[in-house]
């Protein structure tokens, strides 16, 4: 059996918001691309293209009270909102993917259980769980075997069915809080 077949790829997850934000980034990208191409071609001695002269002459002559003003400027607060809303929508960043497909777990979670089982070892004073994407670092504090505290909390992880391999390092030293 190679490294392959044993361990299935594991897809990151993706929040709502990635398809928003590049549905954005390739519009503002088309049409600051077009504007650009159009002001070097100017600067390089050509002439305006017609759309640009076109819509010179016209802001030249608007109001700010006209409806085309009105509405242009509707729809850039608009676009302002939608961006300030995606850069403050939540990601996915404190969930980790589950082995069944579209199923997520909570970092706190995993590092809740871990907590409860490390106190109920014998020796363990205090403990301090970070979980990360593919790793989880534990901090006990205690006179406990350090050995034991790993094989302890090695098979409750294993319990938790994650999607991608989670090591586990464990240390002993004082827990701050």
């Amino acid at each position: 059996m190679t490294v392959d077949q044993a361990r299935p790829r594991v897809r990151r997850l993706r929040s709502t918001r990635t398809g928003w934000t590049a549905l954005v980034v390739v519009a503002a990208l088309v049409v600051g691309g077009g504007l650009l191409y159009d002001a070097a071609a100017v600067r390089t001695g050509h002439r305006a293209r017609p759309w640009r002269a076109e819509t010179a002459d016209r802001l030249a002559t608007l109001h700010l009270d006209d409806p085309v003003v009105l509405v242009s400027a509707g729809a850039a607060v608009l676009l302002g909102v939608l961006l300030l809303g995606l850069a403050v929508a939540p990601g996915m960043r404190r969930w980790l993917a589950l082995r069944q497909p579209g199923a997520v777990i909570d970092r706190a979670g995993v590092a809740a259980l871990l907590t409860r089982r490390a106190g109920e070892l014998d020796g363990v004073d205090g403990v301090r769980i970070k979980v990360r994407r593919s790793r989880t670092k534990v901090t006990a504090g205690g006179s406990a075997d350090p050995a034991e505290v790993q094989r302890e909390l090695r098979a409750e992880l294993a319990r938790v069915p994650l999607a991608g391999e989670n090591r586990l390092d464990v240390r002993t030293g004082k827990v701050r809080r």
